[in-house]
């Protein structure tokens, strides 16, 4: 065979197996949209209880809704020197309203209908946020976790424009289902769905359940309670969290109008090492 010839072949030949591995090599997977994604989803219709104390719907020229719009704001510049998307409501002991401020935060972060909100019902053992919306009992994360679905049980609040993933039937040891290693992969799948996600969690004294939704999250709000929070648990709870991811605290149920209703201290805590109940 000539030179000439065998150049030739051996480009042909050369064409042809690239041709061969482009037919065969498998397509690249296509990211879906979140919109389309998130329309498997069924929606809810929202009954409200009137012991909800969801100011940020029900009440929204008040001082208390006010308040949580403010802190969204502050949320969102946060975001703009650092990563913040999940974020851990939570509290040092129960009956400090933790719940409450998740809600009325979800549903503040919600109003902006281009930035999609997720609120995750994160306490397994004690669940108080799918009955302020007045959802009844439904399938939720408990179910999710063991498998019981094949889809997230994920649900579209009615006129709120929110997304709310409840706890579900409560489990026998919440803290072994949450440790078999599905809720890792599931909480990066929904960080890709959402532009906020707020996770109400246990309070972190008592329980290791904190712990393990803290390492997930991008940032932690403490919530404490006036004339029920003692000094010495806020101390201990601001110890169990990540420096690093502790957004700041937040003083619940204060009658100091001056302050607020809601809220007397927050910030970020690189500037307020001792987090004070109040600024005396």
């Amino acid at each position: 065979m000539e030179a000439s010839s065998f150049s030739l072949a051996t480009e042909l030949l050369e064409i042809a197996e690239r041709k061969r591995r482009s037919t065969s090599a498998p397509a690249a997977a296509a990211v879906p949209n979140p919109s389309d994604v998130l329309q498997q989803f069924p929606s809810l219709p929202v009954s409200i209880p009137p012991n909800s104390r969801l100011v940020a719907v029900g009440e929204e020229e008040s001082l208390g809704a006010e308040k949580f719009r403010f802190l969204a704001v502050k949320l969102r510049q946060m975001r703009q020197s650092r990563p913040l998307k999940k974020v851990l409501i939570t509290s040092t002991i129960p009956q400090e309203g933790k719940s409450t401020v998740a809600a009325n935060l979800a549903c503040t972060l919600a109003r902006r209908k281009q930035h999609k909100t997720l609120l995750i019902e994160g306490d397994l053992r004690r669940p108080t946020l799918a009955q302020k919306f007045g959802l009844g009992r439904i399938p939720g994360l408990s179910e999710w976790l063991r498998g019981d679905t094949e889809t997230m049980n994920i649900y579209l609040l009615e006129t709120l424009g929110l997304w709310i993933l409840p706890a579900g039937s409560a489990p026998e040891n919440p803290l072994e289902l949450m440790q078999s290693g599905k809720l890792s992969p599931t909480m990066e799948q929904l960080t890709a769905w959402f532009d906020w996600i707020i996770i109400d969690s246990p309070p972190v004294l008592p329980l290791a359940d904190t712990s393990m939704w803290a390492r997930l999250a991008d940032g932690v709000l403490l919530v404490t309670r006036k004339s029920i929070t003692e000094k010495q648990q806020l101390k201990r709870g601001l110890e169990a969290i990540e420096r690093g991811k502790l957004l700041g605290a937040l003083v619940n149920g204060s009658t100091d109008t001056a302050h607020s209703d809601y809220y007397q201290r927050y910030g970020p805590a690189a500037s307020s090492p001792e987090f004070p109940l109040s600024k005396k």
